[in-house]
């Protein structure tokens, strides 16, 4: 998709602690009613749904959202016999939300911006090296070998530099607040630093807090 044939609306499905990035592709299940009206909608227009979390609020139904989520399209649909959409989504660009409509939908639409993220639509304009890769590897494997997580890192190391990254990130077993700082990187150099700080918090914590009785 070109940046001049993106909308300037877009349906939001808020997803707590879920992210994704640009090229990355993800399965859905849906099944509540008003993201299924949405889902009806996307299917007959552009497929676009802007994927956001929402924040930690009390107002459940209708939570403050973040301002930068990602677009995806919608690239697979099926329906079960139980009235569910299985669908699958490729991310294409991030986006910033400038302000919420007011509608008598089900579910929510925003206005949004894309020019801050454009260069989600070019590929390969960055160039990481395997040895970034190895250092985040060696983190992830700390931290998972001490939370009991199984992960064939060979599956990894079959993707490019920045699939790999972008997939750790949204993987990763981070609050929803670590999440979103890794999405709002500007680039793919940015997000792999941040993404070895965090890790490095994480396996500290996770050695200061081992204490022999």
């Amino acid at each position: 998709m070109n940046f001049e044939d993106l909308p300037n609306t877009i349906p939001i499905f808020p997803l707590t602690n879920f992210i994704i990035f640009p090229e990355i592709t993800v399965p859905l299940n849906i099944f509540e009613k008003r993201y299924l009206q949405m889902v009806d909608d996307c299917m007959k227009t552009n497929r676009l749904i802007g994927m956001i979390q929402p924040k930690k609020t009390e107002d459940a139904k209708r939570p403050e959202l973040y301002n930068v989520g990602c677009v995806g399209k919608i690239t697979s649909f099926n329906e079960t016999d139980d009235g569910r959409y299985l669908i699958v989504i490729n991310g294409l660009i991030r986006f910033k939300i400038t302000s919420e409509i007011e509608n008598n939908k089900l579910y929510r639409e925003c206005f949004v911006n894309f020019k801050e993220y454009n260069k989600d639509l070019f590929k390969n304009l960055e160039n990481l090296s395997n040895n970034d890769l190895e250092i985040v590897f060696k983190h992830f494997k700390t931290l998972f070998k001490k939370q009991g997580y199984s992960v064939n890192w060979k599956d990894f190391k079959k993707k490019n530099v920045d699939q790999t990254i972008n997939t750790l990130s949204m993987a990763s077993p981070f609050t929803l607040e670590e999440k979103q700082m890794l999405l709002e990187t500007l680039d793919l150099e940015s997000r792999k630093n941040k993404l070895i700080d965090i890790l490095k918090t994480y396996v500290v914590d996770e050695f200061s807090n081992t204490t022999i009785q």
